[in-house]
């Protein structure tokens, strides 16, 4: 079994409010979450209006499977023109 962590911090520009920030992170989740096997959560920068700090882990039997996920999701943070990904930083345990 392994476990894959992706720690991504992403900017908002269009994010206004915090209202408007948890609009667009909730369908940032419910987008990953719909089309990929993740867990996704907001760790950080949690009252900042166009900021967000991002976890996203996923579990699998082999290595290849669970890197392949993280890079999708770092694929789909990148080309979505919503947020820009700041950085990211990935574990494999």
């Amino acid at each position: 079994m392994v476990i894959g962590l992706l720690t991504a911090r992403v900017s908002i520009p269009e994010s206004h409010s915090l209202k408007d920030k948890r609009s667009v992170l909730r369908s940032l989740k419910d987008r990953i979450v719909g089309q990929m096997n993740v867990s996704v959560a907001e760790i950080g920068e949690q009252d900042l209006w166009q900021s967000a700090e991002l976890a996203f882990v996923t579990v699998a039997a082999t290595k290849e499977v669970v890197e392949r996920r993280i890079a999708e999701i770092r694929d789909f943070l990148v080309c979505t023109p919503r947020w820009v990904l700041l950085d990211t930083e990935m574990h494999l345990m």
